[in-house]
C-alpha cells in the first residue's frame, strides 16, 4: 500500500533536507516519462529503501530480490506472446512414453495448437513433454523449475526463447495462472494436485479470473473420479464447499472434448474484470433483450442489488482500449459463488442466447410476402 507522508522512511530524508518523494519520481520521470505506473515504481522503490532502512536479514534481501529479477525476466519474456491465448497443461513428469496419458496429453497439445492456443507446462518430461510435443515449439511455452532432479526441459523447448526457468515454485505457480485463460490437468503427484488445488482455491476466491479448470483422463482411467467422489463425499457434503463450486470444474475423457470445452467457454464470454465496485463480464456478442430478461430472474442471487445492465463501451475503462468494440454484461457482483458465475458464462456462450441469432432466427421463419 502506498507510504503516507509521515512514514518513518520519509521522515528520515525529510530530517536531512531531502524530499526521497520528489527526487525518485523525478529519477521515474526520465526512464519513463508520462507512464501511468509512476506511483506503482515509486512505491516498489521505496519499500526497498524501507527494506535497507530496516536491515534486518540478508536472506530475506537475497529472497526479494531473486524474485524481482524473475518477474522482470519473465515479463519480458512474455511480453513478445501478449495477445495470444494460453492453456495450461499440468501433469506428471513421471509419466512413461508407453502410457496412454502420454498419448492423449500429446493428442491435447495439438489440438490445441489447431486451435491456435499456446501450451503451457513445466517444461520437464512426461505429460508436459506430450503435450508440447504435440503443439509444436510455435505452440509452446515451458515453465521450468530448478531443480537438483528430474525437472530438465524437454527437447521441444529446451534450449529456446519459449523456455523460461524459475528458481522459486511461487513465481513459478504465479505464472501458470497468470498467463493461462484455460487449465488441463492429466493425472499426477502431489505437485499436480497441489496445482490443481490451488487453482481452484483461487478461481473459487476471487483471487484469479474464471477461466475452464478441465480434468482430463483416459478413457476408463478413475483419477480425477475418485478424487471428485471425495470432494463430494468430504467437502460438499460437511459444506466445506458450496454445492456450485464443483461448477468450475469439468471431466473429460479426450482430447477433443477437452479442447471444446474451452472453445465453447470463449464461443461468447470474453473476459472479466472489476470496475471500481461493479462486475464487468465483457462479450463477442450482446444478447438478446429476451436473453437478458431471462437471467434477471435466473441469476439474482449473484446481485447484491440492482439488476444485470448491457451496456457498450463508455470510455471509463481507458487503461484497455482494445476491448472497446465488446458488449458489457455490468452487474454488482457478491464475489462470493464463482460456480454460479460460470453457469451464467455457459449460459450467455449459448447462441441462441445473442441478439443477431435471434435476428436471424426472425429472419428464417418470417412469411413469404403476399
Amino acid at each position: 500500500m502506498p507510504y503516507e507522508p509521515n512514514d518513518r522512511l520519509l521522515r528520515h530524508f525529510e530530517e536531512h533536507g531531502t524530499d526521497l518523494t520528489q527526487q525518485v519520481d523525478a529519477q521515474l520521470q526520465l526512464i519513463a516519462p508520462n507512464s501511468p505506473n509512476i506511483p506503482l515504481y515509486r512505491d516498489m522503490i521505496l519499500t526497498v529503501l524501507r527494506m535497507a532502512q530496516d536491515d534486518r536479514n540478508r536472506w530475506n534481501a537475497k529472497i526479494t530480490l531473486q524474485a524481482i529479477r524473475e518477474l522482470d525476466n519473465a515479463f519480458r519474456v512474455l511480453e513478445q506472446f501478449k495477445g495470444r491465448r494460453k492453456v495450461t497443461v499440468f501433469g506428471s513428469a513421471r509419466t512413461p512414453v508407453e502410457s496412454p496419458l502420454y498419448a492423449l496429453a500429446r493428442e491435447v497439445g495439438a489440438a490445441l495448437a489447431r486451435s491456435d492456443l499456446m501450451v503451457i507446462t513445466g517444461g520437464g518430461g512426461g505429460i508436459m513433454a506430450a503435450a508440447h510435443e504435440g503443439a509444436g515449439l510455435e505452440h509452446s511455452l515451458g515453465f521450468n523449475i530448478t531443480l537438483p532432479f528430474e525437472q530438465h526441459a524437454n527437447p521441444t523447448i529446451d534450449g529456446t526463447e519459449n523456455l523460461l526457468s524459475f528458481h522459486f515454485f511461487f513465481t513459478r505457480k504465479l505464472f501458470f495462472v497468470k498467463e493461462a485463460d484455460a487449465l488441463v490437468l492429466c493425472p499426477g503427484g502431489f505437485g499436480t494436485l497441489d496445482e490443481a488445488l490451488e487453482v481452484l482455491t483461487l478461481i473459487q476466491t476471487g483471487k484469479s479470473p474464471l477461466v475452464p479448470v478441465v480434468l482430463l483422463d483416459a478413457p476408463g482411467g478413475g483419477f480425477w473420479q475418485g478424487a471428485l467422489d471425495f470432494i463430494r463425499s468430504q467437502l460438499e457434503a460437511n459444506r466445506y464447499i458450496l454445492p456450485t463450486d464443483l461448477k468450475l470444474i469439468r471431466l473429460v475423457y479426450s482430447a477433443e472434448e477437452a479442447v471444446e470445452e474451452i472453445n465453447q467457454f470463449y464461443a461468447n464470454f470474453h473476459s472479466t474484470r472489476w470496475l471500481k465496485r461493479e462486475f464487468v463480464v465483457r462479450m463477442n456478442h450482446p444478447l438478446s433483450e429476451q436473453a437478458l430478461a431471462h437471467l434477471q430472474g435466473e441469476f439474482a442471487s449473484l446481485r447484491l442489488s440492482g439488476e444485470f445492465r448491457q451496456l457498450a463501451y463508455t470510455g471509463e475503462e481507458h487503461d484497455e482500449p482494445r476491448f472497446s468494440h465488446l458488449t458489457r454484461l455490468v452487474f454488482n457482483f457478491n464475489g462470493r459463488d464463482q460456480g454460479r458465475l460460470r453457469q451464467l458464462v455457459d449460459y450467455i456462450n449459448l447462441p441462441e442466447n445473442w441478439a443477431q441469432a435471434q435476428g436471424k432466427a426472425q429472419q428464417r421463419v418470417a412469411p413469404e410476402p403476399a
